[in-house]
């Protein structure tokens, strides 16, 4: 089913939104929250408290990209559930993650993304990134893909994910100085 039509389903508050949505996006939610929490019982709650999101939003909400905006709000769940759990003293890939991007955005990604200028600009320098780097910038820094599983997907070593991934940080972070962003 298309986005536009399940749309339309959350619109009329018809439940077969939630399963069409489920059968088409499920898969994607519980990759989000997976990279980020690692655990199968958050996994589970983080997909079905998104569903819950999504079915509060819609309406007054009626996102262009479905699948965009379920993501967005599953990635937030799980960086909430995240947080609120106390994962870093469980060690996990956003331990990892979350300090890689703030040496170039500053204190807290969360805090440097809910900026919409600096939101801006990211996104203007994504588009000047080839298609390769840009979506190994989203597989890692969106999705929260492993270094291993970017590798991977790639065909290539993990030295040269991190290479990659170190040398596209460090034009970010020049882009955004020429833009008057401090970082």
């Amino acid at each position: 089913m298309e986005d536009k039509r399940i749309v339309d389903l959350f619109w009329a508050r018809d439940e077969r939104a939630l399963d069409a949505v489920r059968r088409q996006y499920g898969k994607l939610c519980r990759t989000i929250a997976h990279n980020l929490l690692g655990n199968a019982e958050d996994v589970e709650e983080c997909e079905n408290d998104a569903y819950l999101a999504l079915w509060n939003a819609i309406p007054p909400a009626r996102p262009r990209s479905l699948s965009a905006y379920l993501g967005r709000i599953t990635r937030n769940l799980a960086v909430n559930r995240f947080h609120a759990r106390g994962a870093q003293k469980r060690g996990g890939e956003l331990v990892e993650l979350l300090p890689e991007l703030c040496e170039v955005v500053g204190d807290t990604v969360e805090d440097a993304f809910d900026g919409a200028h600096t939101l801006s600009l990211v996104t203007a320098f994504l588009q000047e990134e080839t298609a390769e780097y840009r979506w190994l910038f989203l597989r890692r820094y969106w999705y929260g893909d492993s270094i291993a599983a970017l590798a991977e997907q790639s065909r290539c070593g993990e030295s040269t994910v991190k290479m990659r991934l170190a040398r596209q940080r460090e034009r970010l972070r020049a882009y955004l100085q020429e833009e008057g962003v401090s970082v």
